[in-house]
């Protein structure tokens, strides 16, 4: 018995540790412009080869929180790397990541707190002042 517990808590690793590596491998593909369509969450439990009801428990139960959270953590971080790092337009950062452009700020304002625009003149402010 102990033995096929121990491969189940591998495998769940497993498939955590695949989820995370394909939320960032995916993210990576829509900024470069290598795809153009965002995975759903159905998706991503098909190329791990589980069902997305499975996917769910198995990240809930490791993380904590529902793969959805982490999914959009994923692309905050990403749209706030893009504002801050990049001199793409508000407009080409939200394309890139399948947004329509005022969802995006919608999406970023809720999350953030701040709007993308707020957001970049903050960061480029902080940058320029001295220390």
């Amino acid at each position: 018995m102990k033995n096929t517990e121990n491969e189940t808590l591998k495998r769940s690793d497993q498939l955590v540790t695949h989820y995370f590596f394909l939320l960032d491998s995916h993210l990576n593909d829509l900024i470069s412009g290598k795809t153009n369509d965002m995975f759903e969450l159905n998706d991503i439990a098909n190329i791990l080869c589980v069902s997305q009801k499975h996917l769910i428990k198995i990240i809930q139960k490791a993380k904590g929180n529902h793969p959805c959270h982490f999914y959009m953590e994923k692309i905050l971080e990403q749209s706030k790397l893009l504002l801050s790092d990049t001199d793409w337009s508000i407009a080409e950062i939200a394309h890139r990541l399948t947004y329509d452009p005022s969802n995006f700020t919608k999406f970023f304002k809720k999350y953030e707190g701040k709007t993308p625009s707020e957001y970049r003149m903050e960061v480029k402010k902080a940058k320029s002042s001295p220390l």
